[in-house]
């Protein structure tokens, strides 16, 4: 099986990502998307949550809900541990979720492209939800950005906002809010992936992407904090590199 991830990322992810724009970046609009649309969050699990810096986050914005972890990779987990040692983590399979109508809110973020059978994943969190529970996903998107960088990171596919929406609800969700993000930096990823588009043999630093130019790295961050404000406001960006999908499991009467 291919497990979709490279087990000796894990490190170097660990000490790049809390300085990283794009990674600061989406942890804000996950906290927003969460206070919005689960003010009252007192169970959540994030599925594949790698080092824990997303739930990390989300420890110190709801302080008092149960938090949990999953991770395929063991090796994510034990940075994970020590970012959030109240945290419950565990080594888990997405495929086959051992929780049945527990859950309050779950969260999948740049996770399901890893994975070939992501309707199964969607199923699993379908099941693992409360009635009226949600689910919060996070996704790179556009196949035209498909690169040599995308194989690198064991992607499977990058979506189309209409093939994922339909896997969601074909699971049995409804979608509540869609929009796209990174949006205002998609003609410099578009040019970034052209330079790549003929490198067959990538033999990168394997973090040479999160080490950005200090000032260009404000920049961006500052700009990506700019999208936050208009998905604030309702605007739903309709191109980006990466999407975030809100959606609930419907009220059982």
């Amino acid at each position: 099986m291919n497990i979709g991830f490279k087990t000796h990322y894990f490190k170097e992810l660990a000490e790049l990502e809390s300085g990283n724009f794009w990674f600061r970046a989406r942890n804000k609009l996950i906290l927003w998307a969460l206070h919005k649309y689960s003010p009252e969050l007192k169970s959540f699990l994030e599925i594949g949550c790698g080092t824990g810096f997303v739930i990390s986050a989300i420890s110190k914005r709801f302080p008092e809900t149960r938090l949990s972890g999953s991770e395929y990779l063991e090796e994510g987990l034990v940075y994970a541990r020590q970012r959030v040692p109240g945290t419950e983590f565990t080594q888990m399979d997405a495929r086959q979720i051992p929780y049945e109508s527990e859950l309050d809110a779950i969260g999948a973020f740049d996770v399901l492209e890893h994975i070939e059978d992501d309707e199964t994943v969607l199923q699993q969190i379908y099941k693992a939800l409360k009635s009226d529970g949600i689910v919060f996903i996070t996704v790179p998107q556009h196949r035209w950005l498909w690169s040599s960088v995308d194989e690198y990171a064991c992607h499977v596919r990058r979506y189309s906002a209409n093939e994922l929406h339909q896997k969601v609800c074909r699971a049995g969700f409804e979608i509540i809010r869609s929009t796209s993000f990174v949006s205002t930096l998609l003609p410099a990823m578009y040019l970034s992936r052209l330079l790549q588009k003929n490198k067959t043999n990538m033999n990168m630093d394997d973090v040479a992407g999160l080490r950005v130019n200090p000032i260009l790295n404000k920049l961006f961050e500052w700009l990506l904090n700019f999208e936050l404000v208009l998905i604030r406001v309702g605007v739903a960006l309709p191109v980006g590199g990466s999407r975030l999908l809100v959606a609930r499991k419907p009220m059982i009467i």
